[in-house]
């Protein structure tokens, strides 16, 4: 086991729409302004948010799923990406105790637990006085293990939050740290998806500057940075990596596609891979590489662009007709199909490397935590290999697959999906190749593979 203090807290709240990303965004930029290295972390899968994080603020940002990684492997890429760093901050998803099912398993609250972060609670205070003493104290006791060190009023009045924050303070044990008053014009846009990408967002870099100017008024730094500094070591299992072999291998990277998770694309270059960004919206053709990762993201708004770029869908069919190695998940897997319809009724044609059509639907699709059990051997295991993963996506396509079986975590269905090949992994599923590092390794082996016989 190793070891490292690494200055953290997390940024929870006691349900979605409390205003945790609001909060975490000002706090980001106001430390960054303040020249602070700041590592940005976020629970659970969505890909949205370290977008956010990265992209826009300027911080360096991670996700940490606990039901995908494991709980010793989201311990070490805390530990890694907040090694060169001055404080960590992560940021809880839905409300703080809000798990897979009736428990608080896969939580911010699990989350916390395991990484020993203490938990600073977002509470909004529009239409409340008393019962916010109320509220923190309840989620402070609710677990006896719950690291509940400060809390920050969301939409109050500096007035309010000065008569206030006394008897709050006096009748929960919690530390007030500050508040965020009303700020009109300081909200995200939503969508299916959550968030809005950054791209899409003219202004977003000013509206978290206005929040950050806001959080450097009335949030005392000073007891959050204390609050942070007195984390425990983090104690974590160092995880060694081999190169496997040096290879080129391709990434679509632009606004159709852009869901990926960052610890997984340095995964395989740790393991050989050289990372060459793409774009199948304006690029003419793959560039030059070994293999392909078409990642999630909007495919479906920019139907007309990507079916407009002839060249692009044609390059992509052949080298996947080639057999070079392919990984395509959620949208990228949508765009191998032959066919989007829209919801106007309009037909794009996409690349057609595989059979089947795909179409929006009006609700949430198998949607959720699951583990892929693979049926056949493939580009990423053999027979019976085994990762976990989630679905999340308002589409859906004739031709799913059928080469791994996907059981639900809570184990009350099931269902057959993926295109597996020896060269070959398409489906809706999105993975986390930290899960098993296996698929990553055989990954980088297949390009390899594919390389030397390009070659000879």
């Amino acid at each position: 086991m190793a070891e490292m203090f690494a200055p953290r807290f997390m940024i929870a709240a006691p349900n979605s729409g409390s205003g945790k990303t609001t909060i975490t965004c000002a706090l980001l930029k106001a430390l960054l302004n303040q020249e602070y290295k700041v590592a940005a972390f976020k629970s659970g899968p969505d890909y949205i948010d370290p977008m956010f994080h990265s992209r826009v603020i300027g911080a360096k940002s991670r996700n940490l799923d606990l039901f995908m990684l494991g709980k010793e492997t989201a311990k070490y890429l805390l530990a890694k990406n907040a090694s060169d760093c001055d404080v960590a901050v992560l940021e809880g998803a839905m409300g703080f105790y809000d798990g897979m099912g009736q428990t608080e398993q896969y939580s911010a609250y699990d989350l916390a637990r395991t990484t020993k972060t203490p938990v600073i609670l977002v509470v909004n205070g529009k239409g409340a006085a008393l019962s916010l003493a109320a509220t923190i104290k309840g989620f402070k006791n609710f677990r006896p293990d719950a690291d509940v060190r400060g809390a920050i009023l969301n939409n109050v009045t500096a007035m309010s939050y000065k008569f206030y924050k006394e008897v709050i303070e006096q009748e929960t044990g919690v530390k007030l740290v500050g508040y965020l008053p009303y700020m009109q014009d300081c909200n995200f846009e939503s969508r299916h998806l959550g968030l809005v990408t950054a791209e899409e967002i003219g202004d977003l870099q000013q509206i978290v500057e206005r929040l950050a100017e806001q959080a450097s008024k009335t949030i005392d730094f000073d007891e959050l940075l204390k609050i942070a500094n007195n984390a425990e070591q983090l104690v974590y299992e160092e995880q060694k990596l081999v190169a496997v072999a040096k290879v080129k291998i391709a990434v679509a990277q632009d606004k159709a596609f852009c869901f990926y998770y960052q610890d997984a694309l340095d995964l395989l270059q740790e393991l050989g891979a050289e990372i060459i960004p793409f774009s199948p919206l304006t690029d003419v053709e793959l560039p030059d590489c070994d293999g392909i990762v078409l990642g999630g993201g909007y495919p479906e708004l920019y139907a007309e662009q990507l079916a407009a770029n002839h060249s692009m869908r044609t390059s992509i069919r052949s080298a996947v007709k080639l057999k070079k190695p392919c990984f395509a998940e959620c949208g990228g897997f949508m765009y191998l199909l032959e066919h989007f319809k829209a919801e106007d009724g309009t037909v794009y044609e996409w690349t057609g490397a595989i059979s089947g059509d795909t179409f929006m639907t009006s609700k949430l699709n198998r949607f959720g935590y699951i583990t892929l059990t693979a049926e056949r051997d493939n580009l990423f295991c053999a027979a019976g290999g085994q990762i976990n993963g989630h679905e999340f996506h308002y589409s859906d396509s004739s031709n799913n697959g059928h080469d791994f079986l996907a059981v639900k975590a809570s184990g009350i269905s099931e269902w057959a999906c993926c295109h597996a090949e020896k060269a070959l992994y398409a489906g809706y599923p999105h993975i986390h190749l930290w899960g098993n590092v296996d698929f990553a390794r055989n990954f980088v082996r297949a390009c390899a593979e594919f390389a030397e016989k390009r070659n000879q």
